[in-house]
């Protein structure tokens, strides 16, 4: 006999889909979107830039190598919940700690299996993100649908995320002194930094410009993170004092907030881009690189004009901006994710671009 399914959910056009339960036994209300990564569930689980979305996972199996001490990329995982087609609870692999499972339900997360997730991640490209309900099986259908039409979803992602102090991560030998400004950091953002020789200091989004040039940093880094960039005035303030005085390098919320910075706008996609094989042309080498993504906003690129951002690469799927550079300013950002995790390696090189304008700022400086 078939077991009865215990959880649904309830999407904001309507439509009901029932399942099986795990993680954290909650009702909860967020935006759903979906991603189309084969492996890397964990550094989706644990990624900040999730937080208050529900993620559709559209590989069909989650769960089968658990998760690992040391590829968490937050500490504290905030995403609003996850959706699978088939949950496995029985990792095989020699590294795992913790089950999905175990993980969603420390952190109070939902977790719903035995979806059609084909079905789900159509109906999100035709009709674009919007909200979902999570819940028990038995809620009423017009309960439901009147708490998604009551609730208004949060703006205060990265004031949830930002760490509320600063934090460093040293290396050996260190050449350069990085300031990492922490919308939804990523942790191997930092481990690439401090693999090429970069001490980071990590400081929270609200950090003013006299408390990062007291910290006397080679370079700026503006972090990945969740929600609007507009919603964070702040870090646009930052980069308008800074830029022009050190290196600065952003990604993903990072780039669309220097964009901001130096004038252009940014809007909300139809369901935006989450997966690691998102193709993207280098308009300054011609090359063509499999990049990982996770952003509901992005850049209009019509209006990077008379800004003194120039577009360096460009999405092929949809012809989006996905990466500017202003010379003069030694600055630049990406929309995708180069410290790939999870994802393609295609676009380390970035990280060694930043070096290399840090090594230049500080030959000048020094000859100054």
């Amino acid at each position: 006999m078939a077991e009865q399914f215990n959880r649904k959910i309830v999407l904001e056009n309507g439509q009901e889909f029932y399942g099986y339960g795990f993680g954290a036994n909650v009702q909860a209300v967020n935006e759903i979107v979906f991603n189309t990564s084969m492996v890397g569930y964990q550094e989706v689980i644990s990624d900040p830039s999730y937080t208050g979305q529900m993620v559709v996972m559209t590989y069909p199996l989650i769960g089968n190598y658990g998760l690992a001490d040391e590829d968490y990329e937050t500490k504290i995982p905030t995403m609003g919940g996850l959706i699978v087609r088939e949950y496995n609870d029985i990792p095989s692999n020699f590294r795992y700690t913790k089950t999905v499972s175990e993980v969603l339900e420390e952190n109070g997360i939902p977790g719903i299996s035995g979806i059609d997730t084909r079905c789900l991640t159509r109906i999100i490209r035709k009709e674009g993100s919007q909200k979902v309900l999570i819940c028990d099986a038995d809620l009423p259908y017009a309960v439901a649908m009147k708490i998604v039409k009551d609730t208004v979803l949060p703006t205060d992602g990265v004031h949830k995320v930002s760490c509320k102090k600063r934090w460093y991560s040293r290396t050996f030998n260190p050449n350069f002194n990085v300031v990492a400004v922490d919308c939804g950091i990523k942790l191997n953002i930092v481990r690439k930094l401090n693999e090429r020789g970069c001490n980071v200091t990590i400081v929270p989004y609200n950090t003013t410009v006299e408390e990062v040039l007291a910290l006397r940093p080679d370079g700026l880094f503006l972090s990945n993170g969740p929600a609007d960039p507009v919603d964070v005035p702040e870090v646009a303030e930052l980069v308008r004092q800074l830029h022009g005085k050190m290196p600065i390098f952003g990604i993903c919320l990072g780039h669309q907030i220097i964009c901001i910075a130096y004038g252009a706008k940014t809007y909300k996609m139809k369901f935006g881009h989450r997966g690691g094989n998102h193709p993207v042309k280098n308009l300054e080498t011609g090359k063509i690189e499999i990049t990982s993504q996770n952003h509901s906003y992005a850049v209009d690129p019509t209006t990077l004009e008379n800004t003194g951002l120039t577009l360096t690469h460009m999405n092929l799927l949809d012809n989006t901006a996905e990466g500017v550079r202003c010379e003069k300013d030694k600055l630049f950002s990406v929309q995708f994710h180069p410290e790939s995790a999870p994802g393609p390696q295609d676009s380390g090189y970035l990280f060694d671009q930043f070096l290399a304008l840090m090594n230049e700022h500080k030959e000048e400086t020094k000859n100054a």
